[in-house]
């Protein structure tokens, strides 16, 4: 019986399984293809209402489809129809879960209006290649009611998919976002992945931040971290944060950090980055491995900073720095790495005060840093 670990995670072979059945199914020519394979038959799916679907089987009207349209978004393979006609003005959301496919690709969404198999006719709204199977939103502004809407999904590079999609006013999963290429990441010799994004304008009401993790020949993400907004003692949010992560084993790992708001605003992802590991590369120095980093760059030239660190879990002060603000230093090293892991510190916490100067009061900051695992080599 093929299941899933403690942590959600199939085993290795599951893929293989997985692609052997599809094969057999689509060989076989067992598989059901469904109806709304054809445009005219497409199915109509009402607010709220959660479909079940699969692209295993499906076929494409060549002349329903314009690829031009979509750029190099999408390649049509194994499309299938849907019609959305909302009751109501407003933003909406297309909720994709539960996908189960034969690769780690994953399924394609096209949402466009126009006239049944006019492409002439067609204005594409929406479109995107989710590049994994996690579940996702594709956020719709304004949709107008009682106007018919279309959505096209695709098996991404032919990749056979089960899913779920619902029109819902309300979003599911994690933004959909164009997939970024795994083959742009430069190797490391480091499994540490330190991570550094800041608090957008546009998302003032975020109450945390998700940061999730998937290697490249994963079918899921998963959550590494989750780390709340912190304010001043003035009550002014935190711009900068920062998160370091271990990697377990050589690979291509896709990084993604994600806003969430406590006013119903959709999630918002802040950051996306393949990484990469080898075991291969000649060894070196990696300074940048060597000290805790402290962000700068928000703080204005030629303030006085003073930066006092303490140990999270103990309240212990663990190093203190007074600094000038030069015009180009955007971080500063504050703490060696290997100091803090000997005395057996796993976050620092670090209290930053700007003075400005006479009329302006000081301002201070807060954030917190997470200390490496200790290597094997050390």
């Amino acid at each position: 019986m093929w299941g899933v670990d403690g942590a959600g995670n199939r085993p290795s072979s599951y893929g293989a399984l997985l692609g052997l059945f599809f094969w057999l199914l689509t060989a076989s020519g067992l598989h059901a293809q469904v109806a709304n394979d054809d445009i005219e038959r497409r199915r109509v799916v009402h607010t709220g209402e959660t479909i079940t679907s699969s692209t295993a089987g499906c076929t494409v009207q060549r002349q329903c489809v314009d690829e031009r349209l979509t750029g190099k978004c999408i390649e049509y393979h194994n499309d299938q129809w849907f019609e959305v006609t909302p009751t109501v003005t407003g933003r909406y959301f297309v909720n994709i879960s539960g996908q189960q496919c034969r690769d780690t690709r994953g399924v394609q969404l096209v949402v466009l209006t126009g006239e049944p198999c006019q492409p002439k006719t067609y204005q594409v709204l929406s479109c995107t290649s989710l590049g994994s199977q996690d579940d996702v939103f594709v956020a719709l502004e304004e949709l107008r009611a009682g106007q018919r809407y279309m959505l096209n999904v695709d098996g991404y590079l032919h990749d056979y998919c089960s899913f779920q999609l619902t029109l819902s006013d309300q979003p599911h999963g994690i933004p959909a976002m164009p997939a970024l290429s795994a083959g742009s990441a430069p190797a490391a010799v480091s499994p540490l992945v330190a991570l550094r994004w800041t608090l957008p304008d546009s998302a003032a009401t975020t109450s945390r931040f998700r940061v999730i993790r998937r290697e490249a020949a994963e079918f899921k993400s998963h959550e590494r971290t989750s780390l709340p907004v912190t304010r001043s003692t003035y009550g002014a949010p935190v711009v900068a944060y920062s998160y370091t992560d271990t990697l377990p084993k050589p690979g291509r790992y896709l990084y993604q950090v994600v806003a969430e708001a406590t006013d119903n605003q959709p999630p918002v992802l802040v950051q996306q980055r393949w990484v990469a590991y080898s075991k291969l590369l000649p060894m070196q120095r990696d300074t940048s491995l060597r000290y805790l980093r402290v962000p700068l760059g928000q703080y204005k030239t030629g303030a006085k900073l003073s930066v006092v660190a303490t140990d999270a879990a103990t309240g212990r002060v663990v190093g203190n720095r007074q600094v000038i603000k030069q015009k180009k230093i955007e971080q500063m090293s504050l703490l060696p790495v290997v100091l803090l892991q000997r005395q057996g510190v796993q976050q620092v916490r670090v209290r930053i005060t700007q003075t400005i100067g006479p009329g302006h009061p000081p301002t201070s900051d807060e954030l917190t840093l997470l200390v490496p695992a200790p290597s094997s080599s050390q």
